[in-house]
Formats: C-alpha cells, structure tokens, sequence
C-alpha cells in the first residue's frame, strides 16, 4: 500500500483525470466519484467522473450533488491520471477495464475493500476505513482541499450508508461525521434520500421478498436467504432491491444473510452480510470480494445451484 502523500503527489502531477467508480454503484462509489471530481476542480484540474456501464444506476443516487454529471461510458476518455475509487478490484471497472489494465502506470487506485490487492501504480489502500469516502476525506487534507457543502455532502453520503447509518465503525467515524456536518449538511434530508424512500410498489416487492426468506444451515452457521427472480426485482427500485439484505442480515438465530438479485435469466447478482464472521472471504472463493462485513459476488446457474455453491463453500470454511 501506498501513502497519503505518494497519493496526493500523482494527484498533483496530473492535469487532466478521469475518476472512475464501480459498476451497479452504490452511495459510496457515486459519493467518491463526485467528491473527487470537485475537490479536483477547486485544484485547478480538469476532470470528469465516469462508470464502466452503460445502463441507469438508482435514481436517487442522483441526489448527490455532481451526480448529474457523471457519465455512463465504454471507453476513457485522454486524461493524464486515472483514479478508481471504491473498486476492489479492476473487474469492477466494468466496460473500462481493459483500458485501465492497458495504462496500469498512469492509475491510482483508492479504496477501502479487504479483498483488493491493488491494480495500480499507486494504490491507496486502508482496510480499515469505514468507506472509499473516508479516505478521501483525509487525502483531501493532505491536498489543501476545502470541504465545501458539495464535496461534505457526496463524503457523507458514503459514510452513511457504507456503516449501515453509524451501525459498524470505528469511533472515528463519528467524528468525521461531525466535521462534515459542520459544512451544514440536511443530514436528515440526505437520510430520507438514501435509505428512507419507498414507493408502494417498492414496500410490496420488499413484502413478498421477506414472505420468501428460506434459513439453511452449513459447516455450523446458518443462513437466512432471499432467492429474488427477475420478476421480483423488476417490480421494485433497485434502492428497495439493494436494501434487502439488510433484512436478512438481522434475522435472529442466524449468523449472516443473503439475497440472490436475478438480473437476466440464471445470471445472479449476490449479497451478503454479517455482524460477527468476514463474509469477504466467502466472496473471494466465490469469485467476488468486499469488506468483512458486506461483501458480494456474481454467479451463474439456477437458484438451486448457487445455493448448493454458497452452502459448499460454507461448509468448507
């Protein structure tokens, strides 16, 4: 791993830079992206924020300042510097990998996943940080960066939503908090925003969905498990979607949850969550990663087999 100031000093040398965030973003990667491209812009530099998709992310995701501008591509654009930031790996670039792969020495990586090994030629690495955000917020100190209300409110976001609201975390995290919201940040506002608002289709998704939950046991632990098909997910925001694990990760007697997101016919997006064992390991042998507490993987095959997959791997572990 890299230093602050290793990391500041590629930030300094570079004119132009594309910041790019991974794909299906969440309020930590959009939050990362839009915080650097400002706090960049207030350095003088020219830079534009970018994810490898070409598909909508959330729509209220969208309430981060910057959002707005950060573009959907499949290719990067001339830039000096390229900076990921919330990637734990470089497939998580999506469409931009190979291009990032191809300019290895002329990227800095930022990121706060236990599964990352760095990608980069420089690689900004804290496992300990509760989000891609937090670090930024000190790597912004060690550039001269003013935390102004845009910048405050896209770091915020991270933070939120990364401790499941302040629910795992350092105590630090409560103070960067604090330093944040003392920009004058509607904390309350951002709340309501990310975690807060569902539509009536969206509670009748999450209904059927928790109506669904199967607990299964193996090598020990048990899990509580939401199998969500296509038609499922598609009756819901993909917020409300996202949010489902949460559900499950709390179900009593259980010792981490799980939620199986169907986005084409038996291709699986996969969640999990734990309050006491390192699910990034699971993620990992599975061919996914994330932190020790929320992790996630992709994977192929029928309802039934990834089960039989994820319970193996239990058993293993």
């Amino acid at each position: 791993m890299h230093s602050y100031a290793e990391a500041a000093a590629a930030v300094t040398a570079a004119r132009s830079v594309a910041v790019v965030g991974h794909v299906r973003p969440d309020a930590d990667a959009i939050g990362s992206v839009c915080a650097t491209v400002g706090a960049l812009r207030q350095l003088g530099k020219e830079a534009v924020g970018l994810i490898g998709q070409t598909w909508p992310y959330a729509e209220n995701l969208r309430t981060i300042p910057g959002a707005e501008e950060v573009q959907l591509v499949e290719e990067l654009p001339d830039v000096d510097l390229i900076i990921t930031v919330d990637c734990g790996s470089i497939d998580r670039t999506g469409r931009l990998a190979g291009a990032i792969a191809a300019r290895v020495e002329d990227t800095l990586v930022i990121d706060h996943h236990a599964s990352n090994v760095g990608f980069g030629a420089v690689n900004l690495l804290d496992f300990q940080a509760e989000s891609t955000t937090t670090i930024l917020g000190r790597l912004f100190e060690e550039l001269g960066v003013e935390l102004d209300l845009p910048i405050a409110h896209a770091l915020y976001a991270g933070l939120l939503t990364d401790t499941g609201s302040f629910r795992w975390g350092r105590p630090e995290m409560h103070t960067y908090a604090a330093r944040l919201m003392e920009t004058g940040l509607d904390v309350r506002a951002i709340a309501v925003d990310l975690l807060d608002a569902n539509s009536l289709a969206d509670l009748r998704m999450i209904g059927r969905a928790l109506a669904s939950v199967e607990i299964h046991e193996a090598g020990g632990r048990r899990l509580a498990l939401i199998v969500a098909d296509q038609e499922l997910v598609s009756s819901g925001s993909l917020p409300a979607v996202e949010g489902l694990v949460d559900f499950v990760r709390t179900v009593e007697g259980t010792d981490l949850g799980a939620v199986f997101k169907e986005s084409a016919p038996d291709f699986w997006h996969v969640s999990l969550r734990s309050v006491d064992m390192d699910v990034s390991r699971l993620a990992v042998a599975l061919g996914g990663g994330g932190h020790i507490p929320a992790a996630g993987y992709s994977a192929h095959g029928t309802a039934e087999d990834i089960t039989d997959a994820l319970l193996a791997e239990l058993r293993r572990q």
